[in-house]
């Protein structure tokens, strides 16, 4: 696919498409968890979880586009209200099939209480208001690597620039210090910085996270990373896509190393151990 944007691509089209993703990325990374293996494994299996459908929810009431949660009916449940019946699994897999989330009336209700909370969040609504192109399918080629990147929301020109926007939810507090160690923890700096590499034919682009907690009152921020983090996430990035032309061109998609690996203790633990064990402290019964 040459370089071009599409509106109003299908999740099930995008998701389907072979170009690497910032998810692929991080997936190649070991700072995250991840290699070569695991990204091989993963490509073309569809991975669901109770968290990802309720971003998914959230996504589409905040956005008004998207895979939108429906209520399991009464009649298919069990009689303690249980989702376990033939009938209900029969109709959550038709659900799905739509491209739509299958859900109890009961987990709905936090999806309207993130929802409502974002777009009343005055920077939060502000940010959506200006972004009148949602779910925008980007596709490029970075560093030689055919690559795709998935807006959830992206503005026309402001004073400050183009703006794509990122929706997150957080089961985890969304303040500024918890989340810069989300940003560690998941690579959202290389989401960032994946992303604005493949818009960059078509111009340079600014972005923004909106975050909101999963759990009452929903507590809604606003955050931009800052250079030190776009300069890592850049960087990681462009390591993601050259073990990735590596492998391509190799046909190896190693996991970890074969050889004996020698590991050495955390310097938090070794230090640990000095002041406990190494004093000369003695030991009381």
């Amino acid at each position: 696919m040459p370089e071009r944007i599409v509106h109003g691509m299908s999740d099930a089209d995008y998701h389907s498409r072979p170009e690497l993703s910032s998810t692929g990325a991080r997936l190649l990374l070991p700072e995250f968890g991840g290699s070569p293996a695991k990204f091989r494994y993963r490509q073309g299996r569809e991975f669901n979880s109770a968290a990802f459908d309720v971003g998914k929810a959230v996504h589409a009431q905040v956005l008004g586009v998207g895979a939108r949660a429906i209520a399991y009916p009464d009649d298919v449940l069990a009689s303690n209200g249980a989702a376990s019946t033939k009938a209900a699994k029969d109709w959550a897999d038709s659900i799905r099939f739509e491209g739509n989330i299958p859900m109890k009336a009961s987990e709905m209700r936090p999806i309207y209480g993130m929802s409502e909370a974002v777009l009343a969040h005055p920077t939060a609504r502000a940010l959506f208001e200006l972004a009148g192109h949602r779910e925008v399918s980007v596709f490029s080629e970075v560093d030689g690597v055919p690559t795709r990147a998935r807006f959830d929301a992206i503005t026309d020109e402001t004073p400050q620039g183009v703006f794509g926007i990122d929706l997150k939810t957080s089961s985890k507090p969304v303040d500024g210090d918890s989340f810069t160690r989300t940003v560690v923890d998941f690579g959202y700096h290389v989401q960032q910085e994946f992303y604005r590499d493949t818009y960059r034919p078509f111009g340079e682009l600014e972005f923004v996270f909106v975050c909101v907690e999963t759990t009452a009152p929903y507590l809604v921020a606003v955050h931009r990373l800052d250079i030190t983090y776009e300069d890592m996430g850049r960087t990681l990035a462009r390591v993601a896509r050259d073990t990735y032309k590596a492998c391509e061109a190799a046909g190896r998609w190693p996991g970890y190393p074969d050889d004996v690996q020698i590991i050495s203790p955390p310097v938090w633990a070794a230090m640990a151990f000095d002041e406990r064990h190494a004093t000369g402290s003695e030991i009381h019964v």
